[in-house]
């Protein structure tokens, strides 16, 4: 959508500046109702000046001479305003007055400049497979500008709870043309945590000087994350595939079960992320691709037998990894196939071997929750405490074994 701009430009005089009869000459430009005033360092005797029309009065030839030159600052201030919005960026009244002066060399602090100076600084800090999310929250930023406001951009000082809230109305409204769901409250929040981490950056650059984000809450629902019971995780382990990716990705599935293991961190697992622990057995030593942490996890039997299987498979010691590689995209499709041919009716993303390893394998089998935050890499044991969930197994063998007592006791 094309911006929409008002553009005005009038001549002044200050007649508080009066010097031996004569007033200085200042330009007033308006700009969506913005207004910033400067002086031309002219001089014009107050007497002769039309106040209404802006130009001076009368025919002496130094008003005439005045006059043309005033004409000639307001065309070449109409030039610099149609140069500005050519070039697409934000329109104000200092930018037309800065490129006049030629004083413009400083960029106006805008979000378009904060997304991209965060978003090329975190080139160096953030995976690919997290600087893309930030991206897709631009692309909503520019959607909700053009909708909003009828631009591309918006000075940061013009970013207020206002601003936010009306982002977040906009993003739970937002009905998408394409195969996808509308955006569900998580969803919204994970924009709005993205746009509050760029606008802590301007606050900590100093192009704002208050946070905007001061009385907004983020707002999170507590979803239940997905995983296997126990029976859905034998149900997978015992399948026969007779096509082979379905195989690998089944074994790298199961084996990240038994690790906790994201499948960024599987995909680079080599030989010298195995060492032998202090307990004399075999460990995963690792540092989480996605935080940088660093991750010790015994290997259980299960994952050992499955990381014996591929320890002479071609495609994985060509690239010298333990298992052989397959993209993101491909393992998530495959995955659907691989729980249709298993009877598993939960949809089923790689992620959800994480979660099981969290849920189904270490919590329910009584692992302290403390060992289980440090096998995944987590910083706080909070983040871990999202998978401690009350399994119905466990409460029908706590309850079984306090029927034994009841009954012993009488």
């Amino acid at each position: 959508m094309k911006t929409v701009n008002t553009f005005g430009i009038q001549f002044i005089i200050r007649q508080d500046k009066l010097k031996d009869g004569k007033a200085p000459i200042y330009a007033r430009i308006t700009v969506n109702g913005e207004i910033i005033h400067f002086a031309l360092k002219q001089w014009i005797n107050a007497a002769c000046w039309d106040q209404r029309r802006g130009i001076g009065k009368g025919k002496a030839e130094s008003i005439k001479m005045t006059n043309n030159g005033l004409e000639q600052v307001r065309m070449a201030l109409g030039r610099c305003y149609q140069e500005l919005q050519l070039k697409g960026g934000l329109v104000t009244a200092s930018a037309v007055k800065d490129a006049f002066l030629g004083t413009d060399s400083e960029e106006p602090n805008t979000l378009s400049r904060l997304v991209e100076y965060h978003n090329e600084q975190a080139k160096y800090e953030l995976e690919w497979s997290t600087l893309k999310h930030y991206y897709v929250t631009q692309r909503y930023l520019t959607r909700f500008l053009e909708a909003k406001f009828r631009k591309r951009n918006i000075l940061l000082r013009e970013i207020n709870y206002k601003f936010i809230a009306d982002f977040e109305t906009f993003l739970r409204a937002h009905k998408p043309n394409d195969h996808q769901k509308p955006m569900n409250n998580n969803g919204v929040m994970k924009h709005l945590i993205r746009l509050r981490k760029m606008t802590n950056l301007a606050l900590r650059l100093e192009w704002i000087t208050s946070d905007p984000f001061k009385n907004y809450k983020i707002r999170h629902q507590k979803v239940d994350k997905d995983y296997l019971t126990q029976f859905e995780l034998e149900a997978m382990e015992k399948k026969e595939f007779d096509i082979e990716r379905l195989a690998i990705v089944r074994d790298l599935f199961v084996f990240c079960c038994y690790t906790g293991l994201a499948y960024v961190d599987v995909m680079k697992l080599t030989a010298s992320h195995i060492v032998r622990g202090i307990d004399g057995e075999d460990w995963i030593k690792i540092l989480r691709q996605k935080t940088n942490i660093p991750v010790n996890t015994p290997i259980l039997p299960q994952a050992k037998q499955i990381m014996e299987k591929y320890q002479d498979h071609y495609r994985s010691a060509k690239l010298d990894t333990i298992f052989p590689v397959f993209s993101n995209q491909k393992v998530n499709s495959y995955l659907k196939e691989i729980a249709d041919l298993c009877g598993i009716k939960k949809t089923l993303t790689f992620h959800i071997a994480r979660h099981t390893f969290a849920t189904t394998v270490t919590l329910s089998n009584g692992v302290p929750i403390e060992t289980v935050s440090k096998m995944l890499g987590h910083t706080k044991v909070a983040t871990t405490q999202i998978y401690a969930r009350v399994l119905e197994q466990k409460i029908s063998d706590d309850m079984r074994r306090l029927r034994k007592k009841l009954v012993g006791d009488h």
